[in-house]
């Protein structure tokens, strides 16, 4: 999910290395991202030629690299924004991503996407209430349940807000 990550943030424009790891870091509720994550992806894009880097002159007189999504890694982004598993569904974070992306992508994906997720809470839902339902619970695993089943119940509703949303931008 890093590299969706980055790449999305380079879809805004140019970055230099250290930016991009301050700004990847907050999206991923860190700091920053370590040196040895970013550096290593961004190399690995940049043989895959979804990524270009130039040297630029810093503010003081230091030499910076400046980093760009090429076409190719915009279709790359793109493609794999678009491959969104039944096992990638059970992630909040992967999902959440996808629709923060979803001007990217063309309306039938990301009503897949979001059909995918909807039968996995759909699910979720089922084993929750079977669990109210078959099983004597406790105070405090009763309220547990009780409000996990809340939350799945306003995330379909959200869902089905989002699929009935149409895109700003031409996809």
């Amino acid at each position: 999910m890093t590299d969706l990550i980055v790449m999305s943030i380079l879809l805004a424009g140019p970055h230099h290395g250290y930016a991009l790891k301050k700004r990847a870091g907050l999206v991923l509720g860190q700091r920053e991202l370590h040196n040895n994550v970013i550096y290593p992806l961004l190399n690995r894009f940049i043989k895959s030629g979804w990524v270009t880097r130039k040297e630029v002159d810093g503010e003081r007189g230091q030499t910076r690299q400046v980093y760009s999504l090429t076409a190719a890694g915009r279709r790359a982004l793109v493609e794999q924004l678009s491959s969104f598993s039944e096992k990638q569904a059970y992630s909040e974070s992967e999902f959440h991503l996808r629709v923060a992306l979803f001007e990217l992508l063309p309306h039938q994906m990301r009503q897949r996407i979001l059909a995918v997720r909807t039968a996995l809470l759909e699910k979720r839902e089922g084993h929750l209430k079977a669990l109210q339902v078959a099983e004597k619970l406790g105070n405090f695993n009763a309220e547990v349940v009780a409000f996990r089943r809340k939350q799945v119940r306003a995330e379909l509703g959200w869902i089905r807000k989002l699929s009935r949303l149409k895109s700003r931008i031409k996809t």
